[in-house]
């Protein structure tokens, strides 16, 4: 459904926005493109919908070239992170612009808002004025005039950062919903990796204008493609220890672990990355086990991060909600199937294992 093929933007100022990326997007899939503040995630969604002019690369939806082609032409809707409703008109109005500006008939107009305004349940909103409704409110509206075009891509630019942390959770749900019951194909940027983990059949991870990796939310938590995607994707973010990796052979701090059939490196010096929910205090056969002095305890209900120093670095794990004594050493376990290795480069170590889809951790996460 959408193509972008060694897509590139630079700024007059000289920035380098976007650095040749290719991304192709299937009939009703719903990408969520996230990253740190200046990745280009908003420079390649403001590139698609045709708000920027691109310096090179193509862009292809539904089978025709649309780079070139003027905004309006290109059948895209787009949800944006203000709302970018008229102020002066009510909500019947807003969702009846873009149709009445194509000439579609006044019957067919109605038909299409009052279809519309049932599925996001705004039928006794659509009198009133933008400044006379909540922020979840304003979102549906601006949600409902892109569905109300039927267009074949909605591009949402970073919904949801203006709503407060209970009604964004709210909003993400209704959002998939919404998107699978339509079927229309998107591309959603932000920042949050929950939103992404939460939204996306597939994520796609920026850094500084390139991709660092593209997969479902399953592939980038449990196979980080870099350290990069690693400490960016899952909350609290993974622990990093440097390590010495001998035929299969982990060394870390004077402990071994082999790793034959687990994972398959090259000699050298690794970094060893563990996520703080594969912390176990139960035993485990042929494992990793570590101990750090308790600094700091963080409740969260049925868990609870633990923060603490190992051999003078910080760690973060999570455990069950159990007592534990501040400055105290506590010691616990981690299997080697939830090791994950980096290399020189900080590219990740091939591995020979299958995806564990832990409850736990994408709770988490």
């Amino acid at each position: 459904m959408l193509s972008l093929q060694q897509l590139k933007k630079t700024y007059e100022n000289g920035h380098v926005a976007v650095k040749g990326v290719d991304i192709n997007v299937e009939q009703g899939e719903f990408i969520v493109l996230v990253g740190p503040s200046g990745c280009g995630k908003s420079s390649i969604l403001r590139s698609i919908a045709g708000l920027e002019a691109i310096t090179g690369g193509e862009i292809h939806l539904a089978g025709r070239r649309v780079d070139k082609e003027k905004p309006a032409l290109r059948d895209i809707a787009m949800v944006f992170q203000n709302y970018a409703l008229y102020p002066h008109m009510t909500v019947y109005n807003n969702l009846a612009y873009g149709l009445k500006n194509r000439g579609v008939d006044k019957a067919e107009i109605d038909q299409k808002i009052q279809d519309v305004a049932k599925l996001l349940k705004i039928e006794e909103y659509l009198e009133r004025k933008p400044a006379k409704l909540s922020g979840g409110q304003r979102q549906r509206v601006a949600m409902g005039r892109a569905i109300v075009r039927q267009p074949k891509l909605f591009l949402f630019d970073e919904p949801l950062s203006n709503l407060d942390a209970a009604l964004r959770a709210h909003m993400r749900l209704e959002i998939k919903k919404l998107q699978r019951k339509t079927g229309i194909t998107s591309v959603y940027v932000t920042h949050d990796q929950v939103e992404a983990m939460t939204l996306a059949d597939r994520i796609v991870v920026l850094n500084g204008g390139v991709i660092e990796q593209i997969g479902t939310p399953s592939e980038v938590y449990h196979q980080p493609a870099s350290m990069f995607v690693a400490s960016f994707i899952g909350s609290p973010a993974m622990n990093f220890l440097d390590a010495q990796m001998v035929t299969n052979t982990l060394t870390l701090n004077k402990q071994t672990i082999d790793l034959n059939g687990v994972i398959s490196t090259e000699n050298g010096p690794v970094t060893v990355g563990i996520r703080p929910e594969s912390a176990s205090l139960e035993p485990i056969d042929n494992s990793l086990q570590m101990s750090m002095d308790v600094s700091v305890i963080e409740p969260l209900g049925p868990n609870q991060l633990v923060h603490g120093k190992w051999m003078g670095q910080t760690l973060t794990i999570v455990t069950p909600e159990v007592p534990l004594e501040i400055n105290q050493p506590l010691k616990f376990i981690v299997a080697k199937r939830h090791l994950h290795l980096f290399d020189r480069d900080k590219k990740r170590v091939h591995v020979e294992r299958e995806v564990f889809n832990d409850a736990k951790s994408m709770a988490i996460a």
